[in-house]
């Protein structure tokens, strides 16, 4: 008789449906800045790099499974009793820690690259399913908008994206430096572009070209020195045009000397490649948006010899 009164009285003590269903959603997000700070765990355990994979795939997998079952129970009425929505959020909430748990497991020993891609895809999940519980909270029951959750909810893709994540350091450093070599390629064809056709915002104010032609110089509008180049900045283009390409040839020799010589066991010798090349394509942007007008020529030199002086590391490294 204790125990049905005191069963009871827990009952009566859990919060409706929704109120559980936002406690859950700040829960997971207090997950997330530990993720992003978080150490390796230690341990006195052999790392086995099939085993690892193997978890994650299948906690990848359990996240996957219990945000569907999560949608479908509360994309309908009756809403869940507070009982099932304790039992729901409960697994919810382990599914997750059980996946961030695995990340800490994998140690820094195998490479610094590879770790910040688990931590990257962890975060994903860890954020995509508090992202869905939050949508939930806002979408009604029985919604048509309920339909495209499942299909189109971050956690899904996050969990879905977790077997194709690079399995050593060196697979991990030569996907790095082709997004690295993608980003670099891009802004060289967009400022080449703009040059060919002597007019960097084209297509982005034809529109009200004609009605500011009169105001051009009025205090508010664009003057033709603020929307296209001079000479003079058209003689400075020629150079930063030729140093963003040997950007995209230094790192594109790189990637070549990284897939034909790097070895797995070369963990620092490839974290150091991955992260001087990760300064070359933030060195191109800002070099790339200091060349637009209006163009100020001290920026630009600047940034031209930061770039020069992040280059020539990144080849000292790589010798």
């Amino acid at each position: 008789m204790a125990s049905e009164t005191a069963s009871a009285a827990s009952v009566l003590t859990l919060a409706p449906p929704l109120e559980q269903l936002r406690h859950l959603a700040a829960e997971l997000r207090l997950l997330l800045p530990g993720v992003r700070v978080g150490e390796a765990r230690e341990t006195t355990e052999e790392f086995n790099r099939e085993v690892f994979w193997r978890r994650l795939n299948e906690a990848a997998v359990k996240v996957s499974w219990e945000a569907t079952a999560l949608t479908t129970v509360f994309s309908r009425l009756p809403l869940p009793s507070p009982q099932e929505t304790q039992r729901i959020s409960e697994q919810v909430c382990a599914a997750v820690k059980a996946i961030i748990a695995v990340y800490y497991s994998l140690p820094k020993e195998q490479g610094i690259t590879l770790r910040k891609l688990v931590r990257s895809a962890t975060l994903d999940i860890v954020d995509g399913m508090a992202q869905l519980v939050e949508v939930l909270l806002i979408t009604p029951p029985q919604s048509p908008e309920n339909s495209n959750l499942i299909s189109y909810n971050n956690v899904w893709v996050a969990c879905q994206q977790v077997p194709q994540i690079p399995k050593d350091n060196k697979a991990a450093a030569l996907l790095m430096l082709t997004k690295s070599v993608d980003f670099v390629k891009d802004a060289h064809e967009e400022i080449e572009q703009a040059v060919e056709e002597c007019d960097p915002y084209c297509g982005l104010l034809n529109d009200s070209e004609e009605d500011n032609h009169s105001n051009e110089d009025v205090l508010g509008f664009p003057s033709n020195r603020d929307l296209y180049w001079s000479e003079e900045d058209q003689e400075l283009i020629i150079p930063c045009l030729a140093l963003v390409r040997s950007s995209k040839a230094c790192l594109k020799k790189i990637r070549i000397l990284v897939a034909e010589n790097g070895k797995k066991d070369q963990v620092a010798q490839l974290d150091d490649i991955v992260d001087i090349s990760d300064e070359i394509s933030p060195s191109v942007d800002d070099l790339a948006l200091s060349i637009y007008p209006p163009m100020c020529h001290l920026t630009v030199r600047i940034n031209s010899a930061k770039l020069v002086s992040v280059l020539r590391k990144a080849l000292e490294i790589t010798k």
